[in-house]
């Protein structure tokens, strides 16, 4: 019998730079929420055999979009896939099928989700572990809402909110390391303010590091007459509302040129939650199918 586990993306409603440690990891303090748009990890065995990763397309509510395919084959399947090396972590072995529907490099956390759904499948709290694997795993493996700070291993349960989301996902990926570095040089030449005007301090730096990031944010200006916000370290602009309340209803996309970025509508999702004995409460549930 197969466990299948949910990994949901996380968003970044808003974010701060307070500082850079020596180390030149930077400091934060982000409020985070889990969000319906996930993705699915199937897991069949557990022993001490080799793992075995598949990364197949999932499909956004209401129908198929060619986006998924892409995403999913730009995702790595060796070592350095963090479904890989979480399992490392915790010293399990399995046969992973994941789903992919967070796309990769967009600012939604989705290799982060992954490995934090390996950790609840093995039944593993631990929150300093979860940092070695990635600034948001921590977050991804509490989910819901909260206020994280540090380098991310600080997070802080918040009330949660209902609330919704329209995402627009350009079609490509940030590399986040390299927005931290263009932060950092806009800050040494005083181009750029620790805290800025916008709820989301690496906004300049992201579209300083890859100007095409205007383009969709005035598309999605354009068609909502919302202001987008930046997710993370991007590439995904989003603003509050589903796709009927900002104007988009029945739209699946918009274009820039012939470029097309796909819309997607995402409400928040509570939290995981952990049992004194480190088990997860939900998340998880067992399938004979895969999804």
């Amino acid at each position: 019998m197969a466990t299948t586990i949910d990994a949901p993306a996380k968003l970044t409603v808003s974010l701060r730079v307070t500082g850079v440690r020596p180390d030149g990891y930077h400091e934060l303090e982000a409020e985070m929420v889990s969000l319906d748009l996930a993705d699915t990890l199937v897991f069949a065995g557990d022993g001490d055999g080799p793992v075995a990763l598949q990364v197949v397309p999932g499909s956004a509510a209401g129908g198929g979009d060619p986006s998924y395919r892409r995403w999913a084959a730009d995702v790595p399947t060796g070592e350095d896939n963090l479904v890989t090396r979480a399992l490392a972590a915790v010293g399990r072995s399995a046969s992973v099928r994941l789903v992919k529907r967070i796309p990769p490099g967009a600012g939604l956390g989705g290799g982060s989700a992954d490995a934090a759904a390996v950790l609840r499948w093995a039944g593993c709290a631990d929150g300093s572990l979860a940092a070695s694997l990635g600034a948001d795993v921590p977050f991804c493996l509490m989910g819901g809402r909260a206020l994280v700070t540090g380098a991310g291993e600080t997070v802080v349960p918040l009330p949660w909110e209902e609330r919704t989301y329209t995402l627009l996902l350009p079609p490509f990926g940030m590399d986040t390391a390299a927005v931290y570095r263009t932060w950092d040089d806009l800050c040494l030449r005083h181009l750029l303010a620790p805290s800025g005007t916008t709820s989301n301090d690496l906004e300049a730096a992201a579209v300083a590091a890859d100007p095409r990031l205007i383009h969709w944010r005035e598309a999605l200006a354009d068609a909502t007459g919302a202001r987008p916000r930046l997710a993370g370290s991007g590439s995904t602009w989003f603003v509050e509302g589903g796709l009927a309340d900002v104007g988009l209803g029945g739209r699946r996309s918009l274009t820039v040129g012939r470029d097309e970025a796909t819309l997607v509508e995402a409400r928040t999702t509570r939290g995981f939650g952990c049992q004194p004995d480190g088990h997860p409460r939900d998340g998880t549930r067992s399938a004979t199918a895969s999804p």
